[in-house]
């Protein structure tokens, strides 16, 4: 077998990051190469977006559905403040977001960007808009992808299955698990998709494409660095009144650096518990606040959802005004709970939040293929931030009771 052979073996049988990597490579020597050939590739792309917009919707719908009715929480006086913590920073990672995105605006290269939108008139629009997207027919809102309305029927039917039998419950959490493995497969089919976008993107637009890409993974990188070296530790002081930044660096090193290659915050909740067990946390608090982090506690998630929504907000030339944009970062944090245990989940809920501006689902598709682009880089970061985080607002809370830095120096000796 000659080398190139046993490369390309290697890259078949390796991680979805590698593979996702070469086909963003070689899309880009392809489409500078061979533009003319670059272009008849176009249809991988095209079917990528087209599985996503079918399988987003029922995602939606059944993971948040199953999250709600099968979820039990600790009433413990020390879980109710850390779930306040994790929702808080996710609140404030959205608003991060959303200031970088007005201070370095983000105008992306779509195929469909000149489709034509009736921008909402403000946040009296947005609301109403926002009301009747709510109470659409469970089975419309499927077809026409009304995320929204999707959110408030899992919400709904969530709470409502709360009181069901055990097999009921368990009926729909084995209907999420397949609708995960469905959108599993969906993602495999990544390293094609993008290999057929970026081959067509950079054959018809040249590189600035992929210009406007990297700023926008910057934008994204620096509201993640933002959140975890500021916004985080200024919520861990005003609950300790002591040096957060010991603990923010212990809860990055140890656990974000595993999240960072893992890519997932469920893989990572055994090197959460160990590290809480490292720092003398009570096991009773941990054992049910880390795996609950993992669920909700998605700074990441709402950056991404923010950043990439006013980025097709900005290329559509939508206006949008303060009002609507702190609606935004709470309908960003809301969908960002949503976000855990699936692959590509925080991207694919980016309908959902662009429908609030009128944006077109067959935009908001693109731009969740953008996201597959950079998701190389974002989604390690995004689960790095995340799982970092559950153990920092853990030990913030539960660490009340004993000092900080006595819980730093046990676990550097």
């Amino acid at each position: 077998m000659n080398p190139f052979s046993v490369f390309l073996n290697r890259i078949a049988s390796g991680s979805l990051v590698a593979q996702i990597m070469f086909g963003l490579i070689a899309g880009i020597v392809l489409a500078l190469v061979m533009p003319e050939w670059a272009v008849n590739f176009s249809i991988l792309g095209d079917l990528f977006v087209k599985a996503l917009k079918a399988v987003a919707p029922v995602l939606v719908l059944v993971l948040v559905m199953s999250a709600i009715a099968n979820q039990s929480l600790d009433s413990s006086h020390r879980i109710r403040p850390i779930l306040t913590l994790y929702l808080t920073g996710t609140f404030c990672a959205a608003l991060i977001a959303v200031l970088l995105s007005f201070l370095f605006p983000t105008e992306l290269t779509l195929i469909s960007s000149d489709v034509s939108t009736t921008p909402p008139g403000g946040i009296g629009e947005v609301l109403r808009t926002l009301l009747f997207r709510v109470v659409d027919n469970p089975v419309n809102a499927l077809i026409n992808g009304n995320f929204i309305g999707l959110l408030a029927w899992a919400l709904g039917l969530g709470f409502a299955l709360r009181g069901a039998s055990d097999n009921s419950k368990k009926l729909v959490s084995d209907l999420a698990d397949g609708v995960s493995f469905l959108v599993r497969i969906v993602i495999r089919l990544a390293p094609l998709g993008i290999f057929g976008l970026v081959a067509n993107t950079v054959a018809t637009t040249g590189v600035d494409a992929l210009l406007g890409y990297s700023h926008l993974l910057m934008v994204l990188l620096t509201a993640m660095i933002v959140v975890a070296l500021v916004v985080n530790p200024l919520l861990v002081f005003i609950k300790t009144r002591q040096n957060p930044y010991p603990l923010v660096f212990t809860c990055l090193r140890e656990s974000g650096v595993t999240a960072f290659f893992t890519r997932s915050s469920a893989a990572n909740i055994p090197v959460n518990m160990e590290l809480c067990r490292k720092l003398g946390l009570h096991e009773d608090t941990y054992s049910v606040s880390v795996p609950l982090g993992a669920t909700i506690n998605m700074a990441g998630a709402a950056i991404t959802i923010t950043v990439l929504t006013l980025s097709a907000v900005h290329t559509l030339g939508i206006q949008v005004d303060v009002a609507t944009a702190l609606l935004l970062s709470l309908v960003a944090t809301v969908s960002a709970c949503g976000a855990s245990g699936v692959a590509g989940g925080s991207l694919l809920l980016i309908p959902m939040a662009c429908s609030l501006f009128g944006v077109p689902n067959e935009v908001a598709m693109q731009v969740v293929a953008v996201g597959f682009i950079i998701g190389v880089v974002q989604d390690s970061a995004e689960t790095a931030l995340n799982s970092s985080t559950d153990v920092l607002f853990t030990a913030a809370i539960d660490g009340c009771s004993h000092d900080i830095q006595q819980l730093m120096e046990d676990e550097i000796a």
